[in-house]
């Protein structure tokens, strides 16, 4: 959502910058139109009374100086008062001249002033600033009212004599009205000039905030690929600095969390599956089970009731019994064999071997059933073929594969294994003729307790497990194993590492 003009950092750091300034130029001009005047005249009135005191010394000592000194230092206070702008003339009491700091028409304008007071008691029009017992400070307009000044008229405190100071006001109140109106349009330049100097600089120091906005609100959205460049030590410094710092740990946070999701994802998935196993498992054991402990039983029942009497029934029962008991055996000890390895309880040890001895030994203890099925073998046991591969559970998966082969000879019951060599692979094939496993299925041969043809599979004594403990031996290997349909038959295969040596 975009911020609001009257909500923004910089725009109201610009109003607050430019008001300041707008009052501070409001106060300066009121204040000076207030005060000004009173100011001017407090100043001129502390000139007035710094020149009656000079006076008063200079004709306190006047008796005891030399002429020439006299006059030097006359001279030097009437330098001093023509530069203050204080016009001053003292009279003794027969209204002789003992000090005069103005020349000509000033001195005569003085002198008719100080007889007025004097005679006519003409003092002032009340308009006092300072009322003592030795002079009055007044305020004083001409005649046409065109000029004021402040006049200080009464008798010196050392000689007695009487005196008259004036100094010019100079229409202050114009000079004030004036620099009123002229510090008015300088103020309003200042606020123009200095909006404009505020609207500059409040870009420069808001551009890192806003640049903390736009990364905060990426961090909103889980991205924090964007960093602040920290540039200087102040406080926006060091709080981009810690943003950056938060984003670095918000980042592994979250990555830690979704690992563990993940993992969390996993494990469950992982139980739910361990579950399902558990469930089959124990379907399929009891319904493996069934058959078996039905019949081993049921003969058991008959040999202890004597159902038949002879020799020849009697072994009949126990060898029903014995081969019963003996494929329960042999079950039992490959689901636990393919629990181990599905569990990775199973230890893969890697070795280097001779291949073709391998499948050589499987053979020949297989010739029984092989001659039993009248089964053809082909096989090139000529040469040598050196793998690694765990040899011990190699032998289990070719055993598992020749076996397969055996119990669904037909046709020409022909059994052949072949050996493919790869680049760094050798693929071992073994085909048997025999009906094909319909495609819908072949992916299916895997699973425990799985038969494509349950009823042939009874008759050999086959359990389902044989090619999931392929499947399980294969993967704790790292390794690949399949099933192909072919013309006349079926190829079961896996693959090992070839030795390069």
């Amino acid at each position: 959502m975009r911020i609001r003009l009257t909500h923004s950092v910089r725009t109201r750091l610009v109003i607050i910058l430019v008001g300041f300034t707008a009052l501070s130029v409001m106060a300066a001009w009121f204040i000076n139109r207030t005060f000004m005047e009173s100011y001017y005249v407090e100043n001129k009135t502390k000139d007035l009374l710094k020149a009656y005191d000079d006076i008063n010394a200079f004709l306190a000592d006047n008796e005891e100086n030399a002429i020439s000194q006299k006059l030097q230092m006359a001279q030097k206070l009437a330098s001093r008062f023509e530069t203050e702008g204080i016009s001053a003339l003292v009279v003794d009491s027969d209204l002789m001249v003992t000090f005069g700091s103005g020349f000509g028409i000033t001195n005569e304008m003085l002198m008719a002033r100080l007889k007025d007071i004097l005679f006519n008691n003409n003092k002032s029009d009340n308009n006092f600033i300072k009322n003592t017992e030795s002079y009055v400070i007044q305020k004083m307009h001409d005649e046409d009212g065109s000029k004021d000044y402040l006049e200080m008229c009464g008798q010196i405190e050392s000689t007695n004599d009487f005196f008259i100071m004036r100094s010019s006001l100079e229409s202050i109140t114009d000079t004030v009205t004036m620099a009123n109106n002229f510090y008015l349009r300088v103020g309003l330049v200042i606020i123009v000039a200095g909006s404009v100097a505020m609207m500059i600089f409040s870009i420069r120091f808001t551009k890192p905030i806003l640049k903390l906005e736009e990364i905060s609100k990426k961090m909103c959205k889980l991205d924090f690929n964007v960093k602040y460049d920290v540039k200087g030590q102040d406080e926006i410094a060091v709080l981009g600095q810690n943003m950056n710092n938060l984003s670095e740990i918000l980042e592994k946070t979250i990555s830690e969390l979704k690992s563990a999701n993940v993992k969390l994802k996993t494990d469950i998935q992982k139980k739910t599956e361990i579950d399902e196993m558990r469930k089959d498992f124990l379907s399929n054991v009891s319904h493996e089970l069934k058959t078996p402990i039905a019949l081993i039983q049921g003969y058991a029942e008959g040999l202890k009731e004597s159902v038949n009497d002879d020799d020849e029934s009697r072994d009949f029962y126990c060898d029903v019994i014995i081969d019963e008991s003996a494929k329960m055996n042999k079950m039992v000890k490959k689901l636990l064999t393919l629990n181990q390895i599905e569990f990775g309880n199973n230890y893969v040890e890697m070795e280097r071997f001779d291949l073709i001895a391998v499948i050589d030994q499987v053979l020949n203890q297989s010739n029984i059933l092989l001659q039993e099925e009248s089964a053809e073998v082909f096989f090139d046991n000529q040469k040598q073929m050196f793998v690694w591969a765990d040899e011990f559970q190699i032998e289990e998966v070719i055993t598992n594969y020749v076996s397969n082969a055996i119990h669904h000879l037909d046709f020409e019951k022909k059994i052949t294994i072949e050996l493919e060599e790869k680049e760094d692979i050798v693929r071992v094939n073994v085909f048997n003729t025999g009906r094909q496993i319909p495609e819908s299925e072949l992916d299916k041969v895997w699973i425990k307790f799985y038969k494509v043809d349950k009823a042939r599979t009874r008759e050999y004594g086959g359990s389902g497990i044989g090619l999931s403990i392929v499947k399980a031996i294969m993967d704790s290997m790292n390794m690949k194993c399949g099933v192909e349909n072919r013309q006349n038959g079926v190829n079961f295969w896996f693959e090992v590492e070839k030795d390069k040596n």
